[in-house]
C-alpha cells in the first residue's frame, strides 16, 4: 500500500508556501534596499543645497 493521497496535498502545499515565503522576502528586501537609496540621495541633495546656501551666504557677508 502507498502513500495516501491527502499526504502528497499537505506536502505539496508546504512546499509552495516555503517557496511563496523566501520569494516574498527577498522581494521586500530589494523594495528595502532601493528605499534605503532612494532616502540616502535625497539626503545628500539637502546637504548639498544646504552647503550651496551657506557659501553663498558667506559670500554675501
Amino acid at each position: 500500500m502507498g502513500v495516501p493521497f491527502w499526504i502528497w496535498l499537505v506536502v505539496a502545499g508546504i512546499v509552495i508556501s516555503a517557496y511563496m515565503t523566501i520569494r516574498t522576502n527577498r522581494e521586500e528586501k530589494e523594495l528595502e534596499i532601493k528605499e534605503a537609496e532612494q532616502e540616502g540621495a535625497i539626503y545628500l541633495q539637502r546637504m548639498e543645497e544646504e552647503k550651496q546656501k551657506r557659501k553663498q551666504y558667506s559670500q554675501e557677508a
